[in-house]
């Protein structure tokens, strides 16, 4: 599916639908792909100096809500159904960026991949599974 929505369009999305500040922007989006980003000066520390459980799974809920936005286009009402995540590492106290893929993209349902990484590194620091509900008549 060719895509709907580019960076720009996503990003003012997120800024009109949502009341409340986000933490997270999309940096870059192609066919079946899209990076996410919290910059440093977002991220919510927990004790310890690592970047908290709740910042992440932010992040990937947001990262694989913007995919499936990126390729249907501007659906308010597609909702998270399930977010499976399993934290690999401790996150440098640094920015977080996710790299999104689509496991399946159906007319009801969406499964998206999602890799987490600390800004700057190759190795994972989380990696989670989410599946996105879209409205029926949508895809």
């Amino acid at each position: 599916m060719p895509l709907q929505m580019d960076v720009a369009a996503l990003n003012r999305f997120l800024a009109e639908a949502f009341e409340t500040e986000r933490s997270y922007f999309v940096a870059e989006v192609r066919d079946g792909w899209l990076l996410a980003r919290v910059p440093s000066s977002a991220v919510g520390l927990r004790p310890g100096g690592t970047v908290s459980g709740p910042t992440l799974m932010g992040l990937a809920d947001g990262a694989a809500y913007c995919l499936i936005l990126a390729h249907i286009g501007p659906v308010a009402l597609a909702v998270t159904s399930s977010l499976n995540i399993t934290f690999l590492r401790k996150p440098q106290p640094a920015g977080v960026e996710a790299e999104a893929t689509f496991l399946k993209l159906g007319r009801k349902l969406a499964v998206v991949e999602v890799r987490l990484r600390s800004e700057g590194s190759p190795e994972l620091v989380a990696h989670a599974v989410v599946t996105y509900a879209i409205p029926t008549g949508v895809v």
